[in-house]
């Protein structure tokens, strides 16, 4: 039977996402690992695409836009407080911050993150 967890969030974050993105961790459990992400003013990530896992995001605070690709198929969406979007399987995608406050939002991860190794840097993005 696992433990009961509970986790105060620190101002400074765990790691930096493959991204560049700024990483807080809140939990993971065997099928899904979950964290707070942010993203400075003014900053975009750089464009990965993810091996394994899917992600399903839910905005907090800020404005910014995300960059999603899969084959022919291509999207920019505004992003805001209580917009949630999924990043598929073999989806390209970049993000960044078009507001005056941090873009923060929570990432959900199916299934855990597993490490390092998970993003593949792509050649070329949205935003350079």
């Amino acid at each position: 039977m696992r433990r009961f967890e509970s986790n105060q969030v620190a101002r400074d974050y765990d790691a930096l996402a493959p991204d560049g993105s700024e990483i807080r961790l809140l939990h993971s459990l065997d099928g899904a690992s979950v964290v707070h992400c942010t993203l400075p003013v003014g900053a975009f990530t750089i464009p990965v695409r993810h091996r394994t896992v899917e992600e399903v995001w839910y905005f907090l605070a800020g404005a910014g836009q995300v960059w999603r690709k899969q084959g022919d198929r291509e999207q920019v969406l505004d992003v805001s407080p209580g917009l949630s979007l999924t990043i598929p399987l073999a989806t390209d995608f970049q993000f960044r911050n078009t507001g005056d406050v941090p873009l923060e939002f929570i990432i959900t991860t199916t299934p855990p993150w597993p490490g390092e190794n998970e993003a593949v840097v792509l050649d070329a993005g949205r935003w350079d």
